[in-house]
């Protein structure tokens, strides 16, 4: 009888703790979408500057034409930039939320090593997105005009640059991901420097095919922009390998 009333107990206990657990992560989640709808106010309110400089000013600067083929279009891209744009200035308060959900599960070694790896992280996505922004995307919209035909008139839509534009920022940013990748998975001993040494022809192999994929223009000058700092990218991931690598 002792054993019933100590095993209810126990699972009381562990029912209040998982329904607590429950209570805090709904909290984070609403403290998390109340930061990203104030990053959307704020961004509503430079709505000019983001629409006009930061989102249209590539395709503007190597005089691409741009148009609207949907009734509502100009309306649905202008919320759609907002919200994006408030995602990216709530992004830090957006990361403490969940940080603050993770880390008290955590024993203070791993604090330390995640909070290393949420910097870093963010770090290097912020790097990546910049590389997209500031030489990726500027040489994608010149390479237009290079190959221009004087027959065909480029009138490209609105909600296709949009996409265009969020992808490549994306993708740059994920690829500026790989030596946090690299670090993560030679700590537990998932990959040695031996390892990528050993595979480095067929990883200069793989990273051309991945920048032409990248890359939707066949223009080689842009191909190598990517594919230059991915392999950067990864001789640096060798040397992290080499300081952080753990046989498991």
């Amino acid at each position: 009888m002792s054993e019933s009333h100590t095993e209810e107990r126990t699972l009381g206990r562990s029912e209040m703790s998982f329904l607590g657990h429950l209570e805090e992560l709904r909290s984070r989640a609403f403290k998390a979408i109340l930061w990203v709808l104030v990053g959307a106010a704020v961004a509503a309110f430079y709505r000019d500057w983001i629409m006009n400089t930061a989102l249209l000013g590539p395709a503007v600067r190597a005089n691409v034409a741009l148009q609207n083929l949907e009734p509502f279009g100009q309306a649905f891209l202008l919320f759609k930039v907002i919200f994006f744009a408030g995602l990216v200035i709530a992004s830090p308060l957006v990361i403490w939320q969940i940080w603050s959900f993770v880390a008290p599960g955590l024993h203070e070694h791993e604090k330390q090593w995640a909070r290393w790896v949420t910097l870093l992280t963010t770090f290097c996505f912020l790097l990546g997105i910049s590389f997209g922004y500031f030489l990726l995307i500027p040489s994608m919209m010149d390479y237009i005009n290079v190959v221009a035909n004087p027959n065909i008139q480029d009138n490209i839509s609105t909600s296709a640059y949009f996409s265009f534009f969020v992808n490549m920022m994306l993708a740059s940013g994920l690829i500026f991901e790989l030596p946090m990748v690299t670090w993560v998975l030679a700590k537990v001993g998932m990959v040695s420097p031996d390892l990528m040494v050993k595979y480095r022809r067929h990883s200069i192999v793989a990273i051309l095919i991945l920048a032409a994929i990248i890359t939707p223009t066949p223009d080689p000058v842009t191909q190598l922009m990517v594919a230059i700092p991915l392999y950067i990218l990864y001789e640096i991931s060798v040397l992290i390998a080499r300081a952080t690598y753990k046989p498991r």
